[in-house]
């Protein structure tokens, strides 16, 4: 059994097979969408006989198993999250079919109409699904044959005489196994092959030992277990004798072998478990021990012997307490499955598991138990993997997130198909707040936040809001600032709730959010916020503020007003794209004051070179006059970043007029290359 977390290997498909797999569910998609008289439809049924021709010369039949999102093929499960085959098992499925068999000879005529049967949606229109219908209808095509799925279609017995004694039942699925161990799969008018499950056994000890042959008959034995494990009734009580005789008459080396090459550990443990439900407990005992050996584990000799004793106590003539012994027995054999991860048979669970077993007073309840957490991990994987929700699994899933091991749990849901029921059950209590707050204890675990982020609701996103507000960290306040902006919900009546908080740190941290949002809420302005005492505030309103076409202009300046450098330096930026009159008198009177920056300087004087106005060319022919010499001709200033600056803004913008001509002359004339440079910066004209 793999480690929690650890994707589970799975047998390979041959690309052959896999090939035939795609083009039948592809095929049978024209027939479903394409009116009975397209030229696509022929070639379609032709390709299929073609390739089911190639793969029957080496086999004498093929057969596909039906699940809801699988197929099963020589023993080897297909891959439910492969969507054109899972389409295809889903379709079989909907007909309530169990297996398909294509028998050597097949034609395209056949194939044709096979998949013109199915091809109507037995979901719609009020059609009767095919495994539903006579018995007659499945058998009506020589060389293709359709088994139902349901056991009251199975005609497990043959009703019209009593079952002689050594027979075995009459299923389908029980004739395909003994076709399969006599290894013959002639059609219907060879002679039937022997049902009785001794028989079927020797056959399969005298078969010489062949890799696709063990995965045909673990394939059977997996069906069969399979439905099994939800049949009820009579009609079953027949298949699950056959199938407890042929497991106990094999030899323990066959049944291992037959495990071994009969899938991989997941489909081998998959088998343990559906045995454990249907077959009766001697033949559980068989398989899990050989399942056991196959996966390399060690069963302590002393359970089995307890197991055996127990197998004693099962049976009706015993009563309640024989019924007792069966389900405790069946129950353990599961758990014994569930710890085949440990290398030591005998660590500290399971010794306990032992000590419950001796003891005659009843096991202490599961209610008490403590999950270790690996232990925890792997009872959520083993939950995953049955697709069962109980006490135990929600148990399990609370000492991993206890235990800070989120991330474990990601792991397993996402080697999960979409329609997993469970899985979708341990997602929901994934994303929930009390978990997201887990995530964001000291040290916070962002890598698994992230996974989670997409599929968090409204509640959970508030969670991160707290965090946001409370943290006293700022590398996790940024990081949460970060998470938010992504944040799959509305977030906006979220932020405005905290903007009434007085504290200054979050009043920022909610603006800064509120600049992320594509838009601004509706309604929301953020010029409260424009004059308050921290200057960080401030600013991350004025950046508000420049987006609302209402408030633009008293931003900026509010903004070029403003003591604080950080702020002007925002707002000078926003008028070089547009700078109305009021806002350029401001950035020319800060201009003038001596405590403005070098910095800023060189930003307004931008702003003064993009601002066709008499006020900008008068301030920038300020900064380019240098005065006179004691000949009386205008000279420049001495070389600065402030006067280069204010050529390149003069030949950009008023290469024109006469005063700024005659400087950007004089400049050109220079014996700096920089002045010279600036003065034809953009081509005086």
């Amino acid at each position: 059994m793999p480690s929690p977390g650890a994707p589970l290997e799975r047998a390979a498909l041959s690309r052959e097979l896999s090939e035939f797999l795609v083009e039948l569910s592809i095929s049978l998609n024209k027939y479903a969408i394409y009116p009975q008289s397209h030229p696509a439809l022929g070639p379609a049924a032709a390709g299929i006989a073609r390739r089911a021709e190639v793969l029957l010369e080496g086999r004498p039949t093929l057969s596909l198993g039906v699940a809801r999102h699988q197929l099963v093929i020589e023993g080897v499960a297909t891959d439910p999250r492969q969507p054109v085959l899972s389409d295809l098992a889903l379709r079989l499925h909907r007909h309530h079919l169990g297996a398909v068999t294509f028998r050597r000879g097949v034609s395209e005529g056949e194939v044709a109409a096979v998949l013109r049967a199915l091809a109507a949606d037995a979901e719609r229109g009020g059609l009767q699904p095919i495994g539903l219908g006579p018995p007659d209808a499945l058998r009506a095509w020589r060389h293709i044959e359709l088994h139902p799925v349901t056991f009251a279609q199975l005609e497990l017995l043959d009703h019209r005489d009593e079952e002689p004694q050594g027979e075995g039942p009459r299923a389908p699925v029980w004739i395909g196994l003994a076709q399969a161990a006599l290894a013959t799969g002639e059609g219907p008018e060879a002679s039937p092959p022997p049902t009785d499950p001794v028989a079927i056994a020797q056959m399969i000890e005298e078969h010489p030992q062949s890799p696709a042959y063990d995965r045909a008959i673990v394939g059977y034995l997996q069906r069969i277990s399979g439905e099994l494990k939800t049949a009820a009734g009579p009609e079953s009580v027949a298949l699950r004798r056959g199938v407890s005789q042929l497991v106990s008459a094999m030899r323990p080396e066959t049944l291992r072998r037959l495990l071994e090459m009969g899938g991989d550990e997941q489909q081998r443990r998959q088998f343990v478990l559906d045995a454990s439900h249907g077959m009766a407990v001697d033949a559980v005992l068989d398989i899990v021990t050989a399942a056991a050996a196959a996966s390399g584990q060690t069963i302590s000799h002393s359970l089995l012997r307890m197991f055996r004793k127990m197998a004693q106590f099962v049976g009706e003539e015993r009563g309640a307490a024989g019924q007792h012994a069966d389900v405790a027995l069946r129950e353990q054999v599961r758990s014994l499955v569930a710890g085949w991860t440990l290398e030591d048979p005998n660590p500290g669970g399971y010794g306990a598991a032992l000590q419950a077993l001796a003891r005659r007073s009843q096991a202490p309840s599961m209610a008490n138990a403590a999950f270790q957490e690996p232990e925890a991990a792997r009872m959520v994987q083993i939950g995953l993997e049955l697709d069962h929700v109980g006490v135990a699994l929600w148990r399990a899933i609370s000492a991993v997130v206890d235990g800070g091991q989120v991330g474990v749990l990601v792991d397993l849901l996402d080697n999960l198909p979409a329609y997993h029921e469970t899985g979708r059950d341990v997602w929901r209590r994934l994303v929930s707040p009390g978990v997201v707050r887990r995530l964001l204890v000291e040290p916070a675990d962002f890598k698994t936040l992230d996974r989670l982020l997409p599929r968090l609701d409204a509640q959970a996103v508030e969670a991160l809001f707290d965090a946001l507000v409370e943290s006293p960290h700022r590398a996790t306040r940024r990081a949460l600032l970060d998470r938010l902006a992504r944040a799959p919900v509305d977030v906006s009546d979220m932020l405005l709730a905290r903007l009434a908080d007085h504290r200054w740190y979050v009043q920022r941290n909610m603006l800064v959010l509120l600049d992320a949002l594509p838009k601004p809420p509706e309604g929301f302005s953020p010029a409260p916020y424009a004059g308050h005492a921290d200057a960080r505030v401030r600013r991350e309103a004025l950046k508000l503020r420049l987006k609302l076409p209402t408030e633009r202009e008293a931003g900026m300046l509010a903004g070029a007003q403003d003591p604080d450098p950080q702020v002007v330096q925002v707002a000078l930026i926003a008028a070089q794209q547009s700078c109305p009159a009021p806002v350029l008198q401001a950035v020319t009177r800060r201009f003038a004051d001596p405590t403005f920056g070098p910095e800023l300087r060189l930003l307004a004087i931008k702003v003064l070179g993009r601002a066709h106005s008499p006020d900008a060319l008068h301030a920038l022919l300020e900064i380019v006059d240098g005065g006179t010499t004691w000949l009386g001709r205008r000279r420049l200033p001495p070389k600065s970043p402030e006067l280069l600056a204010a050529l390149v803004a003069l030949a950009g913008g008023w290469s024109r007029h006469p005063r700024a001509r005659a400087v950007l002359g004089q400049a050109g004339r220079a014996n700096d290359a920089e002045i010279r440079a600036a003065a034809g910066a953009m081509g005086a004209r």
